[in-house]
Formats: structure tokens, C-alpha cells, sequence
């Protein structure tokens, strides 16, 4: 539980150690957060919000259910935890690209997005090299 907590904070952008470690972190409570944060930071119009929180909810727990899974069956491989993050984050990014417009996308990428997406990219090219 432990190992999937601090991936999932890590993911969240919240303290490992503000959240009980016998109970997971409120999805609807994050998602919540991250989109008044991005409704601040990007000036995203009412109807953006709403699909921001949205998908956040939606894919947080689908995540979080994933990660659950690999709980329960005593996985312990920090970087099946991490390919499973990365999968999602990557859905969210690709979802946001279609809520947000061209000035709020690169605004996005500009806050942290991008740098992100590069670290994943190079965990998913180190993860194909280490399989060949």
C-alpha cells in the first residue's frame, strides 16, 4: 500500500504524508484541486473546468484501481507502479489537448506539462531498451 501511495501522490502533486496511510487519497478531492489550479493558471472557461474534473475523477480512479490490483497481489517493482502512472497521465494530457485551445495547451506545457512528458518519454525509452 505504501509503495502505491507515494507513486500516486507523486502523480497527484500532493504530501505522502498528509494523507492517512491506511485509506487512499480522496480521487474527488484531487481532481477537484488540480482543476481549480488549472482554471486559475490557464483561465479555462466553466465548461473546461467541468471536463477537467471530469476526466481527472475518471482517470484518477481507473489508476488507482490499477495500482490496487498490483497491491493486492504483493507486487513490489517501483517501476510497474510508475508504467502505470505514466499510461495514465499520458490519457490526460491527450484528453486535455482536446479541452484546452492552442494559447491554454502551450500554457500547460509551459507549467510543468512538458518536462513531464519528457521524463516519461525517456522511462518508456529506457523500459523498450532494457526489453530488447
Amino acid at each position: 500500500m505504501l509503495v502505491a501511495a507515494a507513486v500516486f501522490s507523486l502523480l497527484a502533486g500532493t504530501d505522502c504524508h498528509a494523507q492517512d496511510s491506511q485509506e487512499g487519497p480522496d480521487i474527488a478531492e484531487m481532481a477537484a484541486k488540480k482543476a481549480e489550479e488549472l482554471e486559475r493558471t490557464l483561465k479555462l472557461e466553466y465548461w473546461q473546468v467541468f471536463y477537467v474534473d471530469s476526466t481527472l475523477q475518471h482517470d484518477y480512479t481507473a489508476m488507482q484501481a490499477e495500482m490496487e490490483k498490483f497491491q493486492k497481489a504483493k507486487v513490489s517493482n517501483v517501476s510497474l507502479y510508475m508504467d502505470v502512472q505514466d499510461r495514465w497521465m499520458e490519457t490526460i494530457d491527450s484528453t486535455f489537448r482536446t479541452i484546452f485551445n492552442e494559447d491554454q495547451w502551450k500554457a500547460y506545457l509551459k507549467s510543468g506539462a512538458e518536462k513531464q512528458q519528457k521524463a516519461r518519454a525517456k522511462r518508456r525509452a529506457k523500459a523498450e531498451k532494457t526489453i530488447r
